[in-house]
């Protein structure tokens, strides 16, 4: 059974004792993981979104993939993620009320295994996310998200003040986690110790602001409302309250951490950042290397590794195919330029489209994955009409097209403005497919550049933020393709790289051991 809370809840933050579970809802049995000793901890997370349940973007992956990780080094990982509509996975686990906002707002909690030691807790609450979109609808964000994501981390943090033995580590991640560390406070208010705090930061650009009328309405205080705390050019901002508050704070990749100091990428809150530059570390993001495995991916016609590279043009021809691109053997033949990504200015769209008519005159095919601004839409659909022999379009999200493009294409562009991470580079690089970036973010600390001198490298970058530097970086890798012993060397330099998130969740468990060492009694 659980405890009863000892926590001192926020004023207008309330949370009702746990009701007993209804007899038609059958109880989650309790996870066989290991508690909070010195070979484990107890680690509960916070996000907005988390594969297979919902899925915006890349944080999605990472929200599921880190605690499987987690959960394989021997730690006990908890998720806390929303229920949205259409998702009815998981056994009911136990439910909280949570005053907010002068209403009183009932969240049931399902489980679902995630692999060993790690489980997602699916907060189901239809009036605040039983809704057509996650975060927006025909482009308008829901006017209610700052209740509906400090009802999140109410949640979280109610759910955390039950367990025995306690919560090592509170992690949450982007805005939508940014009021975990402000509310964690109360868990350290009766003189226990309270768990750390750490705040992922996968996208700097978005940052939850709100108007100042919400403060007292989600338990708030005034006294934090400062240049200090989370006031944000008179507005209440989510992300800049985690940054203030959170013991610690990550983004996915180091260089990232190093841009996001500087005005030019840090979005206004480069100052806030720098003050806090001591709780700073870059950790590179993994990727999921079951789910991105081309010797076993079930979209793929034929599986295929590093030592049998022969096999991908199988999937060369099924991507082909699948974009209603021609399959012939001079198309076989022709490289074939990969994208996935948000037809966004962040993305480098806005090179892609100033580059438009150099780019329909190359011998090279494009297969394109994506949506995004109407603008970018139908630039990639008037290239497609145009040349229908060399541009193969998808607007929207199709998860097999995706792996197509990954297996099937010779190299992928990703010309980002600014990548926080990318994920999209290192799968490219895992099926055998030559990244062509923009030497920034994650790009930079994952794309080694091709050397012709000695054959090293996996990649080909470019640095300023131009039409014609994106142009020559390509030039460079559509020169090097027709020489199939080097580009193999590329191929399988990429292909022996490990991005496995294994990597990536040792060093988060560094740093929550760090933190445990020194989080204050209260």
């Amino acid at each position: 059974m659980p405890r009863k809370s000892a926590v001192t809840k926020p004023k207008a933050v309330k949370a009702a004792k746990t009701a007993a579970p209804k007899a038609a809802k059958p109880k989650a049995a309790k996870p066989e993981s290991p508690k909070s000793t010195a070979a484990g901890l107890r680690i509960l997370m916070v996000a907005s979104e988390a594969q297979p349940f919902s899925k915006t973007g890349g944080l999605a992956d990472v929200a599921t993939a880190l605690p499987k990780a987690l959960g394989r080094l021997g730690h006990d990982v908890t998720l806390i993620t929303p229920r949205y509509r259409g998702n009815a996975a998981g056994v009911f686990e136990s439910d909280v009320t949570i005053e907010m906002a002068a209403q009183q707002f009932r969240g049931e909690l399902y489980e679902v295994p995630l692999g060993p030691g790690a489980r997602v807790l699916l907060v189901d609450c239809p009036l605040l996310f039983d809704r057509p979109g996650i975060y927006n609808e025909d482009g308008a964000d829901y006017p209610d998200n700052p209740l509906r994501y400090a009802f999140l981390n109410a949640v979280a943090i109610e759910w955390a003040a039950r367990q025995s033995p306690p919560i090592d580590i509170l992690h949450s991640h982007d805005w939508q986690g940014g009021l975990v560390p402000v509310y964690a406070r109360a868990l350290g208010a009766n003189g226990g110790r309270r768990p750390a705090t750490v705040l992922t930061v996968h996208n700097l650009a978005y940052q939850g602001a709100f108007d100042k009328a919400w403060v007292p309405r989600l338990g708030l205080r005034w006294e934090d409302f400062t240049v200090d705390g989370f006031e944000f050019y008179d507005r209440v901002s989510y992300l800049k309250a985690g940054l203030s508050f959170a013991d610690a704070i990550t983004t996915v990749s180091p260089t990232y951490a190093e841009e996001i100091q500087r005005p030019e990428y840090g979005d206004g809150f480069d100052g806030v950042i720098r003050s806090r530059r001591d709780a700073l570390v870059g950790i590179l993001n993994g990727i999921d290397t079951e789910d991105w495995n081309p010797a076993a991916d079930r979209f793929l016609p034929e599986g295929f590794d590093a030592e049998h590279l022969d096999r991908k043009p199988a999937s060369k021809r099924a991507m082909l195919e699948a974009f209603g691109l021609p399959v012939d053997d001079a198309a076989l033949a022709r490289p074939a330029v990969g994208m996935v990504a948000r037809m966004v200015d962040q993305k480098g769209l806005d090179l892609i489209a100033a580059a438009s008519a150099h780019l329909a005159s190359l011998d090279a095919s494009f297969v394109v994955v994506g949506t995004g601004e109407p603008r970018y839409q139908d630039l990639w659909r008037s290239l497609a009409r145009s040349r229908p022999d060399r541009f193969g379009v998808f607007i929207g999200f199709d998860e097999r097209r995706a792996h197509l493009v990954e297996a099937g294409a010779d190299m992928f562009l990703m010309p980002s403005r600014y990548e926080p991470c990318g994920l999209n580079q290192m799968y490219s690089m895992r099926y055998g497919t030559v990244p062509v970036v923009r030497a920034v973010g994650g790009l930079v600390d994952t794309v080694r550049p091709y050397n012709p001198r000695n054959g090293q490298g996996t990649g080909f970058l470019f640095a300023e933020y131009q039409p014609a530097a994106m142009l020559d970086a390509l030039g460079r890798a559509l020169a090097t393709f027709p020489d199939k012993k080097i580009w193999t060397r590329l191929q399988t330099n990429g292909m022996q790289a490990d991005f496995s998130w294994d990597r990536s969740a040792a060093e988060y468990v560094k740093l929550y051991r760090r933190l445990r060492r020194r989080t204050p009694a209260s």
